[in-house]
């Protein structure tokens, strides 16, 4: 009979946030496939378990899943951990949960610790709905693609970034949406230096200028304009734009970005309006 995979979800900081079931089964299987195991040694060694661990991460999952699938049919269980948190939320384990599937061997999650889940439930945020997006593309083209999507989200939208990447991040942040859209920054979460941080993209570059551990960042929707408020007409629009750009002293594209928020529109959008629309003569 085939052992089972058992896909174990890890403390995200704080070695107490682990399940009675997790550790059990961390010492019940035969084999811990551990994405760092030096970092999953910490664990192990606070709770006295002596199972033996293998690596598996993203650079030789594909080279050791065959013989753990062997491992697996020949009756031995196997546990997956992360290096933290919840396996294959951003972290490797898709290849041999798939061939497990695939051979017909049973997958068990045994759920736990999430950073996604904590930053969440601490925002405040209206959080009926929000969307995973995991780490940002690594390109600058691709990851102002993907930052104008989220601008554009209806629900909050929730991602990883990496402590050497996070500052490129936050400032095509501010390049794009302006200096007044409110992100929420959640930093080495249940660590002993975790910190929420919840102030306006142009505030959060300003306070984080070395920053250092694992960022969970939340982008809430822009808010919907008021009902029982007229959307202006593109006469209108310019003349606030005027005021904004000769009177505020506002550059062109932030004077745009500063009228699309003000009204929930998208700033490609506003920007074709007042382009393409002739001016009105009066």
């Amino acid at each position: 009979m085939a052992g089972i995979l058992y896909v174990v979800a890890t403390p995200i900081g704080n070695l107490e946030d682990v399940t009675l079931r997790a550790l059990r089964m961390l010492r019940e299987v035969s084999l811990i496939a551990a994405e760092d195991t030096r970092r999953t040694a910490r664990l192990l060694q606070h709770y006295s378990i002596s199972t033996r661990t293998t690596s598996l991460h993203e650079h030789n999952e594909r080279e050791k899943t065959p013989k753990l699938i062997e491992r697996l049919l020949a009756g031995e269980s196997i546990a997956l951990v992360s290096d933290a948190g919840t396996p294959l939320i951003s972290d490797p384990g898709r290849t041999l949960v798939a061939a497990a599937r695939a051979a017909g061997i049973r997958v068990e999650s045994i759920p736990g610790p999430s950073a996604v889940m904590a930053a969440v439930a601490s925002c405040g945020f209206q959080t009926g709905e929000f969307v995973f997006l995991g780490f940002p593309p690594i390109r600058s083209k691709d990851r102002k693609a993907w930052l104008e999507a989220i601008g554009r989200e209806p629900r909050v939208s929730v991602f990883f970034e990496a402590p050497h990447r996070v500052r490129q991040t936050f400032e095509a942040m501010l390049d794009l949406w302006g200096p007044d859209r409110e992100v929420a920054v959640a930093r080495e979460l249940t660590k002993a230096h975790e910190e929420l941080v919840i102030r306006p993209i142009s505030k959060i570059v300003a306070y984080f200028i070395e920053p250092r551990g694992e960022f969970t960042i939340l982008v809430p929707p822009l808010p919907l304009k008021d009902e029982g408020r007229p959307a202006p007409g593109i006469d209108q629009l310019r003349r606030e734009l005027g005021e904004l750009t000769y009177n505020g002293d506002v550059k062109r594209r932030d004077a745009l970005r500063v009228l699309a928020d003000r009204y929930g529109l998208a700033v490609n959008d506003l920007y074709r309006q007042i382009s393409e629309s002739p001016k009105s003569i009066d």
